[in-house]
């Protein structure tokens, strides 16, 4: 790599530090772009030539979290072919890891209408959604369970956006150390873990039909803000 690539590369993540940084101690809505330039030592207008809007800051925080998650995930799919326990270890390595930015997240969360590019639902972080999802296809497909043929195809989603519930809720939970979000995720966790383990059962297959009708709704819905080329 050339010296000013380098270089390049280190001003940018000097920015985008110095921007989580603010970020925490500020809050989202109060830092300012000056302030991140400030922080970071950079002209302003060198912050807006790698990050044109603090938006675009936060995107390049969403894409270095999956790059750096990529490896603890695979650690929990390697340990154990469990479905329950791989996705304990799955969705505990984000509670790990956003941590520091548990604040952050709930600012973030209001943005939460997929029109909205920040959105976990939006286009734009389309791609960043489907790498999250296919690491949970994994860990279903690695694991010793039996899941129903016409199901299969949906449960990944539809165990992605019960991670994002869980996710939701512990960005909102003010107990001590979110001891709530703890008991939640183990009780709840408990359910669909006896849900899938049934739903294998001929008596289920109309149940089965409702919940994939029910995703089939969902994600029409999201591909139908796709756009249309002209």
């Amino acid at each position: 790599m050339k010296v000013t690539e380098r270089k390049s590369d280190q001003t940018r993540a000097r920015i985008l530090e110095a921007a989580l940084r603010l970020f925490r101690q500020r809050g989202f809505e109060q830092a300012t772009m000056r302030d991140i330039a400030k922080e970071a030592h950079v002209a302003l207008g060198a912050a807006y030539y790698y990050f044109d809007s603090k938006d675009a800051i936060v995107m390049a925080f969403y894409e270095l979290a999956q790059t750096e998650l990529a490896p603890l995930l695979e650690d929990g799919l390697a340990n154990t072919r469990d479905l329950r326990e791989r996705l304990t270890a799955v969705i505990t390595a984000k509670f790990d890891y956003f941590e520091p930015n548990r604040n952050l997240l709930g600012t973030l969360s209001s943005h939460i209408d997929p029109q909205h590019p920040l959105s976990p639902f939006s286009r734009a972080t389309k791609a960043i959604r489907e790498t999250d999802i296919s690491f949970i296809h994994r860990a279903i497909e690695g694991s010793t369970i039996k899941v129903a043929g016409d199901l299969k195809p949906y449960l990944a989603r539809l165990l992605w956006l019960y991670q994002m519930g869980l996710i939701l809720f512990w960005v909102y939970d003010h107990s001590p150390k979110q001891r709530r979000t703890e008991q939640l995720f183990d009780k709840s966790l408990a359910i669909v873990m006896g849900l899938i383990k049934v739903s294998v059962l001929p008596l289920m297959r109309p149940i089965r039909r409702l919940v994939t009708d029910l995703l089939e709704i969902i994600y029409h819905e999201e591909s139908s803000h796709e756009e249309v080329p002209a």
